[in-house]
């Protein structure tokens, strides 16, 4: 390859870099309307853990929620804001994913958590008390890290981290 060759794949190499690097800067500043993920804490006697939430704000992200997915990793998971506090109603249409939905009062205290729900079921699952979010991790979450009602929720929802 002539010098001359090389000097224009290393500056159409720089380009590229060049565009893939503003791509992925487009993406990362990606419409509001992306999924926006958080970290929050629970606190339990078992020690601090940490997940990383998917916020459901709109009534549109509040009423889709998981559904349609088909896989949920530990230490993922979904945060519903009811604000304010509320008696809340949740199920499982469509949603392929057993959860465990933690229900959270507005001082960021776990109200009630509903293990193992079942998929695709149309049962209402009730915070049974005013909440004012909701909690949604694969299931067996709370029996693997020992989450209680009671235990304190570290999020910006409730004037934490």
């Amino acid at each position: 390859m002539t010098s001359d060759r090389k000097a224009a794949w290393s500056a159409l190499r720089g380009w590229l870099v060049a565009i893939l690097v503003l791509a992925g800067w487009a993406v990362a500043g990606a419409p509001a309307d992306a999924a926006s993920f958080q970290p929050l804490e629970i606190v339990t006697k078992n020690g601090v853990q940490v997940f990383s939430v998917e916020m459901a704000t709109t009534a549109e992200e509040k009423e889709t929620g998981l559904m349609y997915r088909k896989e949920l990793a530990d230490g993922k998971g979904m945060l519903f804001d009811f604000n304010p506090e509320q008696e809340i109603s949740m199920w499982m249409k469509n949603t392929y994913v057993s959860l465990d939905m933690i229900f959270i009062r507005a001082d960021g205290r776990i109200l009630r958590i509903a293990e193992n729900t079942e998929p695709l079921s149309t049962k209402i699952i009730s915070s049974r008390g005013p909440a004012r979010a909701v909690l949604e991790v694969v299931a067996g979450t709370a029996q693997k890290y020992g989450i209680r009602p009671g235990d304190r929720v570290g999020h910006p929802l409730f004037g934490g981290k």
